[in-house]
């Protein structure tokens, strides 16, 4: 049986921002963005903005950057991107951004997907942070790798990071 954190103290609903990268995705066809909303929304969150953009390094880069600055938004997930394919950037453009890595993160996504898919999960450069105070999560764009995220590593965690980055939460 997996080892459950202590419950925060009360619930807290906190501001997320959902950012799709994909060059062929549409607002209908964003399947996993729509599972992010989805799930964060069911957990007691609230989505203060949603995007989708093409997998472009500067155009992500700056998107996080402006969020970043938003006092509204605690929080950015990314999907998509996280590969190593010619036109996956994200995690390069992510990378760069963050003021502190959450190395956790991404070790232990890579170590649930290797239970799901097997070998195929080493490819995955899923990355998480903090960048100018808000945390970011940067996720594959399978809804497979979305759900698998979120349920076993972000909702179960995500008020105690955002009380360890702002304690008057």
């Amino acid at each position: 049986m997996a080892h459950r954190p202590h419950p925060d103290d009360a619930p807290v609903a906190v501001s997320c921002a959902v950012l799709t990268v994909s060059d062929t995705r549409t607002v209908e066809t964003d399947r996993s963005g729509q599972l992010i909303q989805h799930l964060l929304e069911t957990a007691g969150h609230c989505i203060a903005a949603y995007r989708i953009l093409p997998d472009e390094a500067a155009a992500i880069a700056a998107q996080v950057r402006q969020w970043g600055t938003d006092s509204a938004i605690e929080v950015v997930i990314l999907n998509g991107g996280t590969g190593i394919a010619p036109r996956d950037t994200t995690y390069d453009a992510i990378e760069a951004l963050l003021d502190k890595e959450i190395s956790g993160f991404g070790e232990l996504f890579r170590w649930l997907s290797y239970q799901e898919i097997g070998s195929r999960a080493m490819a995955s450069r899923a990355i998480a942070g903090v960048h100018q105070g808000t945390l970011v999560f940067s996720l594959p764009g399978s809804s497979n790798a979305v759900q698998l995220a979120l349920e076993s590593l972000i909702l179960p965690e995500l008020v105690h990071l955002v009380r360890q980055l702002n304690p008057a939460r």
